[in-house]
């Protein structure tokens, strides 16, 4: 197993006075730092929502029986889908 890097949180910098630099050596700047924090917020984790951008879609759990569970996992392999699509194709084409 991997062993993870352990990071501090060092104090704050006044990137206008003082000069640092990436690992390619390019100056970082407050509108360096404001372009990256941009970019890490639409990389979050996790599948995008399917409700709207920067909202949570709600989760639904059911408990099925094992065969039922089976066909769900055979039938996503055949189409090439996940378990979760063929969940919601299925929601919608009984109650929409």
């Amino acid at each position: 197993m991997a062993r993870s890097t352990q990071y501090r949180l060092g104090k704050d910098v006044n990137l206008k006075k003082e000069i640092v630099r990436d690992l390619s050596g390019r100056r970082i700047t407050d509108r360096r730092v404001k372009q990256i924090v941009k970019e890490v917020r639409q990389k979050t984790a996790g599948r995008p929502s399917l409700t709207k951008p920067n909202v949570i879609s709600p989760e639904v759990k059911a408990r099925v029986p094992i065969q039922l569970k089976r066909a769900l996992d055979r039938k996503a392999v055949q189409s090439g889908k996940s378990p979760s699509q063929l969940i919601r194709a299925a929601l919608e084409r009984y109650l929409l």
